[in-house]
C-alpha cells in the first residue's frame, strides 16, 4: 500500500504547528515588571566598566604590538 508524499509533508507541517501552539496555550501569562528603583548600583557599576575599558584601550595604545616579541597581526 503505496502512501500519498503530499500526506505525509501536510502531516508534518501539522506536527510542527501543534508542537510549536500547544505549549504556548498551556504557558502562564508573564509576571508584571517589578517597579523600577535604583539604589545607585547600577550606575556606579556602568562608571566601573566605562572606566575599565578606557583603562584598556589606553593601555594598548600605551603598549603597541611593535613592542612586543609576538607578531599577532
Amino acid at each position: 500500500m503505496a502512501v500519498n508524499r503530499n500526506l505525509i509533508g501536510l502531516a508534518a507541517i501539522v506536527a510542527v504547528v501543534l508542537s510549536i501552539v500547544i505549549p504556548r496555550a498551556q504557558a502562564q501569562a508573564p509576571a508584571a515588571a517589578p517597579a523600577p528603583t535604583s539604589d545607585g548600583a547600577s550606575i556606579d557599576q556602568g562608571i566601573a566598566y566605562l572606566l575599565m575599558i578606557v583603562a584598556l584601550v589606553l593601555t594598548y595604545l600605551i603598549h603597541p604590538m611593535d613592542a612586543s616579541p609576538f607578531n599577532l597581526f
